[in-house]
């Protein structure tokens, strides 16, 4: 057996009874803390998998997981269901294809447990809404960064006793991570909009579920401004894609980077004019009126004679003056159909105002294109092909004022590593968790060896005090010889030794051994006369 077991054993046997089982509690409390430490931090990072579950599709999705092999945990709520991270696409697979969870945004397979025999008008309504709720909150949970959502549909009702039908209306609570809430929100709006029949976008809110509100009827983000950002936003990505296709094959697409800035004008326009055609005319009705007018007047004096004053006599008058007059007249109106044109026009496009586009290509590139020896007017040369390639790519216009700005540079090769990165921090980030986990039990395990086994170690290695007692013999055979010095406290050597700072095995080393001058002092205290007779027999024979 080793020389240094059969001390371990030794000193293990000269603890006695009591202490070796104080160190054997001690050995067994460190293998549990660090078990515990292990089991604890090295538990892996969940995910939320559903929320807002029954318990009997608690129940259910815990053995499908179980049989497939998946870890899972239940929220301490006992209504939401965790996987490990990176396995949430795979479980929520293997759930849809066994029809899990079946009472969590149930769609349109609640007519699947409906039955036809003493069902309602009424229950078929709400039957329908809550499968299109349903149905909807499935297709908003598809957006990418959003975790869960619930929505609540008002549908419009026409009641006898109202003038008015009901506009229907609905509300929408997401929850998510990473996201742009408010373009989230305003797609989320529009598309729920289109899926409920005569809903409009302005009826629908839409809410986190911290309760920020993010959409609403009156949000200012629902007006032309965003209408004209949206459209800008779509013509610069449509240019820039023109000039990528026209570069790409001629430069390669990671030797030019292209932006463009676009200013649109959205304002709705309303035009109406009536034009008249004067060479084209067509003979509506004619009107033609005649008349003849014939008059005849004339006067007779009667004589003032005796005769007229006889009875039964008849004075015939005589002279007088007479007159004749006739008129004619003719009116014809003719009323004609004049050829005019209405024209009315409404707007509701765009129109660019101005466009400013900024490219830069890789020299490198050009000059590798070039081939050896390229001189800076060959290049320029290159660069002015590639202004009139994307001058015609962007549609540029000089009377519309458009700008644009080509430069030859070197480009930096971890340019696009560091877009290319996004996949490394999206894996960090989803592993941190586990990270500092790890960390945490590596601390501990230090933590507990450096605590709790080194001094283990080192009273297991220390000679107890409770040991035998040394015999005379023993301490004087353990003495230096008489003709070396002594090394008593107040000697050269102590000075020495003082004067430089022991160091840690010395120290362990003078525990386990000790020095001369604590031997010669224990010779004195067993015996004092014979230590006497031996310190004068050494200086007798130094002498």
């Amino acid at each position: 057996m080793p020389e240094q077991l059969q001390t371990v054993l030794a000193n293990l046997r000269a603890f006695g009874p009591q202490k070796l089982m104080a160190l054997g509690a001690v050995g067994l409390l460190v293998m549990a803390v660090i078990g515990v430490a292990a089991v604890y931090l090295n538990k892996p990072a969940y995910e939320t998998l559903y929320v807002g579950l029954d318990r009997s599709d608690v129940n259910q999705i815990g053995v499908v997981l179980g049989e497939s092999g998946i870890d899972f945990d239940v929220g301490s709520e006992g209504s939401s269901v965790l996987v490990p991270a990176g396995r949430t696409a795979q479980a929520r697979m293997l759930l849809a294809e066994k029809g899990l969870p079946t009472s969590s945004n149930a769609g349109y397979e609640l007519f699947d447990q409906v039955g036809s025999l003493g069902l309602t008008s009424f229950m078929q309504q709400v039957t329908r809404v809550r499968a299109l709720e349903g149905e909807i909150a499935r297709s908003i949970q598809s957006i990418n960064g959003i975790k869960s959502a619930r929505v609540h549909i008002v549908m419009s009702e026409r009641a006898n006793f109202r003038r008015e039908a009901q506009e229907p209306s609905a509300s929408v609570v997401i929850r998510g991570t990473g996201m742009d809430a408010n373009r989230s929100a305003l797609a989320i709006r529009h598309m729920v909009a289109a899926a409920v029949p005569g809903l409009n976008a302005e009826k629908v809110t839409v809410m986190d579920s911290t309760g920020v509100l993010l959409a609403a009827g009156d949000d200012p983000s629902n007006n032309s401004a965003n209408r004209a950002i949206g459209v800008e936003r779509t013509v610069e990505s449509q240019i820039e894609d023109s000039i990528h296709r026209a570069l790409a094959p001629y430069l390669g697409a990671d030797n030019f980077r292209a932006s463009v800035r676009a200013t649109v004008n959205t304002d709705q326009r309303q035009t109406e004019e009536t034009i008249f055609d004067p060479e084209s005319r067509v003979e509506r009705s004619v009107q033609v009126v005649r008349s003849n007018d014939l008059a005849k007047q004339s006067s007779a004096s009667e004589p003032a004679t005796v005769e007229q004053a006889l009875p039964e006599e008849d004075v015939t008058a005589e002279g007088g003056t007479s007159s004749s007059e006739q008129r004619e007249r003719r009116e014809e109106t003719t009323n004609y159909e004049l050829n005019t044109k209405r024209i009315a026009t409404v707007s509701n496009g765009y129109a660019i105002s101005r466009l400013s586009v900024a490219v830069v290509v890789n020299e490198a590139r050009i000059k590798a294109i070039l081939g050896e020896g390229a001189t800076p007017e060959q290049v320029e040369a290159r660069v002015e092909e590639i202004r009139t390639l994307v001058t015609s790519a962007a549609g540029l216009e000089e009377a519309r004022g458009d700008a644009m700005s080509i430069s030859a540079v070197e480009f930096i090769e971890e340019a696009d590593a560091v877009e290319a990165g996004g996949g490394a921090l999206d894996f960090v980030s989803r592993h941190v968790g586990t990270m500092i986990n790890a960390g945490a039990f590596v601390l501990v395990a230090f933590l507990v060896v450096w605590f709790g086994l080194r001094p283990l170690v080192s009273t297991l290695g220390a000679k107890p005090e409770s040991a035998a007692k040394p015999s005379f013999d023993e301490v004087q055979r353990s003495l230096p010889n008489p003709g070396e010095a002594p090394q008593l406290p107040g000697g050269q050597d102590a000075q020495a030794a003082s004067a430089n700072q022991p160091s840690t095995l010395d120290e362990l080393r003078r525990k386990i051994r000790p020095a001369p001058q604590d031997r010669l002092v224990r010779m004195i205290d067993l015996n004092e006369e014979r230590t006497a007779q031996i310190l004068r027999k050494w200086a007798h024979q130094a002498a």
